[in-house]
């Protein structure tokens, strides 16, 4: 049974070392800087909440003993055939790209990895990085030569959070390689360890390129229909109705609007692109009509009470969507600034979240004594906990900013406030 690495135990990193320890082919290491997460995992408990059938698959790898975790690196590298990199590529303030946590990685990699491993990286990169920045600088640490000694490969997660074990399965599998001996490798290693539809490209280039390329589609995408729900506001017409009647022609699929876009992809992987050379056209102004839709939102929250001193807006969610505990990019960060920078007292509500994570982010978080204090309510992440939101708990709300277009217009009316959605009247 061949031994594999994988590399970084987050979200996505967790899901795949359980899928790979419970496929029957694999004894499965993972590594992560972060002691607790070691002890859960050696513990068979998941730091990963709501993210189905995974706690299950955890615990039959730990049960089996076919997935065991560690915070050395070098020396799970030094015993796998195989290593696997989930570890995350982040963006600065300034949109630069920040390699510290991945560098890190392959520093640890490059100094434990023996001959004849396949490494394969997951992780979002730019294009080039697999074999221009990686792949020589683990041959520099460990001596040995690319295609001759150890294998390259690339092969990008496509899942989604709250769904990552089922999209393991039913998403076809991008596989790539810095040669043909090594695409085999990546090939054969997906077909036993996933068993789903495999989809090999011509080289790692093209697999990069091609996982940037899908979440640029999605910001692009949804900037417009950002653009136009704007326009549409403008002119009395419901965006919400012409997304219904226009998506009913085959060829048209129009997006939903919100207050923003936000997590770890569609905001961050196009400057991987903006970054390398692609400064001007649609990439980059997509970016920043989805950022400017914080401004907008507060904008007409400002244009119903004219002035926003010393209102008190309390927005729900502050993770960046629905029913996920991960703040990255997420448009309350964005909105809570424009607000104040106003003069608005900001509140969030969070089920997901304490009192004292809320707190963090400089914003107040809700008590049952500040619902009569509230002016305005912005709806920003959809969690289940919110499908039932008492609004009536807020006597003196007069407004109710629908950031997702999902709440009940009548309803919230009947309650004597004002409802507005975006693109919606």
């Amino acid at each position: 049974m061949k031994t594999v690495t994988v590399v970084g135990l987050g979200k996505i990193g967790l899901p795949l070392a359980c899928v790979f320890a419970n496929s029957g082919h694999f004894h499965v290491i993972g590594t992560d800087k972060n002691e607790k997460v070691i002890e859960m995992v050696n513990q068979g408990i998941s730091h990963i909440h709501n993210e189905p059938g995974l706690a299950e698959l955890l615990h039959q790898a730990w049960k089996d003993k076919t997935l065991t975790a560690t915070t050395n690196t070098t020396e799970a590298v030094s015993k796998s055939d195989v290593v696997i990199v989930i570890v995350p590529v982040l963006v600065k303030e300034q949109d630069e790209i920040n390699y510290e946590y991945i560098d890190s990685a392959v520093e640890d990699i490059g100094k434990g990895i023996k001959k004849g491993t396949l490494v394969i990286f997951e992780t979002t990169l730019p294009t080039g990085d697999t074999r221009n920045r990686f792949g020589k600088r683990i041959e520099e640490l460990s001596g040995m030569q690319l295609g001759t000694d150890f294998y390259l490969g690339y092969s990008p997660e496509r899942v989604y959070s709250n769904r990552i074990i089922k999209d393991l399965k039913n998403y076809p599998k991008i596989v790539s390689g810095d040669s043909e001996k090594s695409l085999e490798l990546v090939v054969s290693f997906y077909k036993k360890a996933l068993n789903c539809e495999i989809l090999p490209v011509s080289n790692l280039e093209t697999a990069e390129f091609t996982k940037v390329a899908e979440a640029v589609y999605r910001d692009v995408n949804i900037a417009l229909i950002n653009e136009l729900a704007i326009f549409a506001d403008s002119l009395g017409v419901n965006i919400k109705e012409v997304i219904h009647a226009a998506n009913s022609e085959p060829f048209s699929h129009l997006h939903f609007p919100g207050v923003g876009v936000g997590g770890h992809c569609i905001p961050v992987y196009p400057y991987f692109f903006i970054n390398r050379g692609l400064k001007n056209g649609l990439v980059k102004f997509s970016r920043e009509i989805n950022d400017s839709m914080a401004k907008y939102a507060v904008d007409l929250i400002e244009e119903y009470f004219k002035s926003l001193e010393k209102k008190n807006i309390l927005i729900l969610g502050l993770s960046f969507r629905e029913n996920v505990k991960e703040t990255t990019k997420s448009s309350t960060l964005l909105l809570s600034e424009e607000l104040k920078n106003r003069g608005a007292n900001v509140f969030v509500q969070d089920p997901l979240y304490t009192f004292e994570e809320i707190t963090s982010f400089d914003v107040k978080p809700i008590t049952k004594e500040d619902h009569e204090k509230i002016d305005a309510i912005i709806l920003q992440a959809y969690h289940n906990e919110f499908k039932d939101f008492h609004f009536e708990d807020f006597p003196n709300c007069q407004f109710v900013l629908d950031g997702r277009n999902v709440l009940d217009k009548q309803r919230i009316e009947s309650l004597g406030m004002t409802y507005k959605g975006i693109g919606i009247r």
